[in-house]
C-alpha cells in the first residue's frame, strides 16, 4: 500500500538540512552555529570544529574557539579562512577570537542571492521527492494495487503536502532575508 506519511518525513528532513545550511550563514551577529560547515582536517580525518575546540560567543559580534590541541590552532585558522565567511581569526595562543563585522550593502546583497539560491534547492529536492511518491503512484496502478481514485487522490494529497513543506521554504527564506537586511 501506498505511504504518503513517509513522503512527507523525506520533505520535513529536506527541510530541516535547509534550516541547518541557513543558520551557519553569516548575519553579522556572532552565532556559534556558523561554524558548523567548517571541517578541520586534523588526525588524519574531516572534523567539525566544535569536536575539536569548544565554541563561545561572550558577544554580540565575538565567536571564540577554545582550542584543545595547540596544534589544531593552524589548521582551524586556515580552515575558516578558506570559508565564506568572510572571517578574520585573531590567533592568542590556544584561543582563536572571530570578530563578526558589520554587513555591507554589497554582502547583504550577495547573501540575498545565496539564499535565494539554497532555498530553490530546497524545494528542487521537494519536488524530486514528489515525482518519487507519483512514480510510486503510477507503479501501483499499473500492478492494480490500487484504483483510478485512489490514484488520484493519493496524488492530490502529495501535491497538498509538497505545496505545504514549499511554502515553509519560502517563508525561512523571507525570514532570514529580512534578518539579513534588518541588521
Amino acid at each position: 500500500m501506498f505511504d504518503e506519511k513517509s513522503y512527507a518525513t523525506k520533505m520535513v528532513k529536506t527541510i530541516d538540512v535547509f534550516t541547518k545550511e541557513l543558520s551557519s550563514l553569516r548575519t553579522g551577529r556572532a552565532n556559534a552555529s556558523m561554524l558548523d560547515l567548517i571541517k578541520v582536517d586534523v588526525y588524519g580525518q574531516l572534523m567539525p570544529i566544535n569536536q575539536v575546540g569548544s565554541i563561545t560567543t561572550p558577544e554580540p559580534r565575538m565567536i571564540n574557539i577554545q582550542v584543545w590541541d595547540q596544534n589544531n590552532v593552524s589548521l582551524i585558522d586556515s580552515a575558516i579562512k578558506k570559508s565564506e565567511l568572510g572571517l578574520n581569526p585573531q590567533i592568542d595562543g590556544q584561543l582563536i577570537r572571530l570578530p563578526v563585522p558589520e554587513l555591507n550593502e554589497e554582502r547583504r546583497t550577495e547573501l540575498k542571492k545565496m539564499i535565494k539560491s539554497m532555498g530553490e534547492k530546497c524545494k528542487v529536492s521537494i519536488r524530486n521527492i514528489r515525482r518519487e511518491a507519483n512514480e510510486e503512484l503510477k507503479k501501483l496502478l499499473k500492478a492494480k494495487e490500487i484504483g483510478e481514485d485512489q490514484e488520484k487522490a493519493f496524488e492530490k494529497n502529495v501535491q497538498n503536502i509538497t505545496d505545504k513543506h514549499i511554502s515553509i521554504v519560502d517563508d525561512k527564506v523571507s525570514l532570514k532575508e529580512k534578518e539579513i537586511m534588518t541588521i
